[in-house]
């Protein structure tokens, strides 16, 4: 962890963490953070664990790959030290409970953000039997890791490619993202995760430059998986439109198989 206020003050590694993707309410979260080394303001803050002084303020929580290179972070609001105890993971380490609030740490996200830590991450399609909830989690993890994920070849295809979406799966439009970010930047890629996302997607700078092919297989499975409920309006709204309206836009040929 790295205090948001000052990138020079750093709070130190953990091993592990509980309760780090579960909230309770509005993105509040009871954490503890297991064979803790806590460093800079967090470290002080141990000194206070009761009294105001006990937060240490907003921070930058990173997840580091096997190798301790990082693969994404979180920004996490008010982290707040309510407990501190020796921890078994190690001499000097300490096992520390914080209350800290982040919106973007999903449920089922920590499977995931395995997956990629231990590298096998590596096959298109391991999202297809999710649930929705775990879906979006997925997605989750596609965003906040997308520049690890693509550090072996950080600039944009070039003009002109072809790019194949395998539409077997796409149950919802959550699973078209999958499948969108995979066929553009390969197992776990991103490649946006709302309408807009994908718009400003294409505007360059996540793997693809503008105009290129998109070769949609299965599209009948896609066009009836696109069609959905707009809750609180009670209308009925058509991803697939809106979807290839911002692919025209930006000049793609969506060839629809």
């Amino acid at each position: 962890m790295t205090s948001d206020e000052d990138d020079g003050d750093f709070w130190g590694f953990m091993q592990d963490a509980n309760g780090l993707f579960t909230s309770h309410e509005d993105g509040l979260r009871q954490v503890e953070l297991i064979g803790c080394s806590p460093r800079g303001g967090f470290l002080t803050c141990l000194d206070y664990i009761g009294g105001r002084r006990a937060a240490a303020g907003n921070g930058h929580l990173a997840f580091l790959d096997a190798e301790g290179i990082e693969m994404g972070s979180y920004f996490v609001n008010n982290v707040t030290a309510i407990a501190a105890v020796p921890s078994a993971r190690g001499e000097g380490r300490l096992d520390v409970t914080v209350r800290l609030w982040c919106d973007q740490l999903l449920p089922g996200s920590e499977a995931v953000w395995e997956l990629r830590r231990t590298g096998q991450l590596n096959r298109n399609g391991m999202w297809v039997d999710l649930d929705a909830e775990s879906r979006k989690a997925w997605l989750s993890v596609a965003l906040w890791s997308r520049e690890y994920q693509r550090r072996s070849h950080p600039t944009d295809a070039a003009p002109g490619q072809a790019f194949t979406l395998d539409g077997r799966q796409v149950v919802d439009i959550d699973g078209f993202y999958c499948a969108l970010g995979e066929a553009i930047n390969g197992p776990g890629g991103y490649f946006g995760w709302n309408l807009s996302a994908v718009d400003d997607c294409l505007r360059g700078g996540f793997g693809a430059s503008c105009p290129f092919t998109l070769k949609w297989l299965r599209s009948d499975v896609v066009t009836s998986a696109l069609v959905r409920r707009d809750v609180a309006g009670g209308r009925w709204t058509a991803d697939l439109e809106v979807l290839l309206e911002i692919f025209s836009d930006h000049g793609i040929d969506v060839l629809m198989c």
